[in-house]
């Protein structure tokens, strides 16, 4: 009996892992597209698995550990059918920016790749303790204007940093400032390598009007392919253009990252800043595919699927990951049905290490150049960035401020400037927030903002007053500041009416507030109404005693109850435009 009910229970856990459920559902139909659409992903995994782990500051070959990794770990407990994980275009620099200073001078390859290997665990030891709290709702702390400031500071980083390996040279700086200083220099004293630059620009040009004319063709495999044949044909060696080599042969080995105690104060600053924008990156795109397929969004599951990923990568030479919209799509319209696309995608590149390491060998450097280029130019809005300035231009100086941040101080100081802004945005609407006197508009049910409906009616003596948020200590006394110049009207009113539907809150601050602001009210003979105020709010605010000196009779269900028991109290008829 206990051995049967031991094996329910074993069995009921792995009923529970996405990757268990997806293989007792799968159908016979789904396999020939999942192979299909594994074998055309791998043609784009390879190139860009590569380019961004350089672009991350590690060798090529780290980038195809992590990707076969990553989709394994995914394919097993990731929630999303379709979602293709892997090394990522945004993340690559706030790798680089936490691992690059620890490796010190020189780049030490093998502590960079021990160092970004413990950076991945890291993340997904951050990704697993937030799905235990159920934290999923950190993604929402980046908001899309900030975002798009971020975005745009980091494709522009991008693109300073990849443009000396572009033209053939390289710039020793640590800082945007100093990458351009150096990237004028250079140029200036001729360093650009003419056969470097013609492989880079060309690769650059060709993925553009490719992705823009044919977008169904592969183009990242279409431009690797000519830039490998051009190599070859051209001896590119010979005439300066750095080539990738041989890879090592083999699948990665199961490796304990070997770090020093004081690398972990770092890397963690850098793990929670790349865990929040693997999260805000991966619940974003898996709501626009899932929109497409009919499948929910779990975000606290999805923070599973990218712990795992990123434990995966952690112990096989890789480093963090994240969502790629463009690998997805493209997954998607090779008919990918399930995640068996990336784990066909993953042996695909097993067996390219394990038995033709050579085959990338006489890939231009310039050309990975291109890949990471093209693709810091996709993380860049200029549109959603004009749109914040002819719409809400408090949002586009939030935009500019972030964009700012990661230019001059740095990728990983800008995403903590993201989520102060994001976060400091939501503290100055709850602070600040709208409020206004409501009147009544002959044909319109209800009342309604006399800024909207200058002429509206109003009853002499009694003010309908909106403030449109929780109130709590920070807003409190601007409450109070606003009802306290409504008492001084002339003529003064005797009844104030506050519109509490918006206030979905009392702290304790507010409730001492309010009973300080009702009992200077009562002196003036001004009286605090409360209409449409909610249930659970009303409770606290008998709890917290104020109906000793806010009349029990002065909340009302709806304003239209109070403003009928105002009528009948003093027999006042509705003017226009008059208070």
């Amino acid at each position: 009996m206990a051995t049967r009910h031991a094996t329910q229970r074993v069995l009921s856990g792995l009923r529970a892992v996405p990757g268990v459920r997806a293989v007792s559902s799968y159908r016979r139909e789904w396999l020939a597209k999942d192979l299909v659409a594994g074998v055309v992903l791998t043609t784009l995994l390879v190139p860009q698995g590569m380019a961004y782990a350089e672009l991350a500051g590690l060798p090529p070959i780290t980038g195809l550990y992590t990707s076969i990794l990553c989709l394994l770990g995914y394919a097993v407990c990731g929630p999303s059918r379709i979602l293709v994980l892997g090394p990522d275009s945004s993340l690559g620099p706030m790798i680089a920016a936490t691992v690059l200073p620890l490796a010190g001078a020189g780049g030490n390859p093998d502590r960079a790749v021990a160092l970004a290997s413990m950076l991945a665990l890291m993340v997904a030891l951050v990704m697993i303790l937030a799905r235990v709290a159920r934290l999923g709702f950190v993604a929402d702390l980046i908001s899309r204007p900030t975002m798009i400031g971020y975005m745009n500071g980091l494709a522009l980083t991008i693109l300073i940093g990849q443009l000396p390996k572009l033209l053939g040279f390289k710039v020793e700086a640590d800082t945007l400032i100093g990458e351009c200083v150096g990237l004028v220099e250079k140029l200036a004293a001729g360093a650009v390598v003419p056969a470097a630059a013609a492989v880079g620009i060309g690769g650059v040009v060709l993925l553009l009007v490719l992705q823009r004319r044919l977008p169904k063709v592969p183009a990242v495999l279409v431009m690797v392919v000519l830039a490998i044949g051009a190599a070859a044909v051209f001896e590119l060696d010979e005439h300066g253009v750095g080539l990738v080599g041989v890879l090592p042969k083999g699948f990665p080995p199961f490796t304990v990252p070997d770090v020093r105690l004081d690398d972990l104060g770092p890397l963690s600053a850098g793990a929670l800043g790349i865990a929040v924008v693997s999260l805000a990156d991966t619940i974003s795109n898996a709501s626009a595919f899932a929109a497409r397929t009919g499948q929910e969004v779990r975000g606290n599951q999805e923070m599973a699927g990218i712990g795992a990923a990123n434990l995966a990568a952690g112990f096989f030479q890789g480093f963090p990951v994240s969502t790629s919209g463009s690998r997805t799509a493209v997954a998607e319209r090779a008919g990918a049905r399930t995640q068996l696309t990336g784990v066909v995608g993953a042996a695909l590149i097993v067996l390219m290490l394990v038995l033709v390491p050579g085959l990338f060998r006489n890939l231009p450097q310039p050309a990975l150049a291109a890949v990471v280029i093209v693709a810091s130019l996709s993380l860049a809005d200029v549109p959603g960035t004009v749109r914040l300035w002819r719409q809400r231009r408090v949002e586009f100086l939030l935009s500019i401020t972030a964009f700012l941040g990661v230019a001059f101080l740095g990728v990983l100081p800008g995403i903590a400037i993201a989520v102060a802004l994001s976060v400091l945005n939501v503290f100055r609407r709850a602070w600040w927030p709208y409020d206004t006197v409501l009147g009544r508009v002959p044909g319109l049910e209800g009342y309604h903002d006399i800024r909207s409906y200058p002429g509206a009616q109003r009853l002499p003596g009694l003010v309908i007053y909106r403030f449109d948020a929780p109130l709590f200590f920070a807003n409190a006394r601007t409450f109070r500041d606003q009802v306290r110049r409504l008492a001084r009207g002339d003529p003064p009113p005797s009844w104030i009416v506050v519109a509490a539907e918006p206030m979905t809150d009392v702290d304790t601050t507010a409730a001492d507030v309010l009973e300080g602001l009702d009992e200077d009210l009562n002196a003036a003979h001004v009286h605090l109404v409360f209409a449409e105020l909610k249930d659970p709010v009303r409770r606290k605010i008998e709890r917290y005693g104020l109906t000793r000196t806010i009349d029990p009779d002065h909340f009302f269900p709806t304003v239209e109850a109070a403003v009928a028991a105002y009528r009948l109290r003093t027999g006042a008829q509705w003017t226009t435009g008059a208070g």
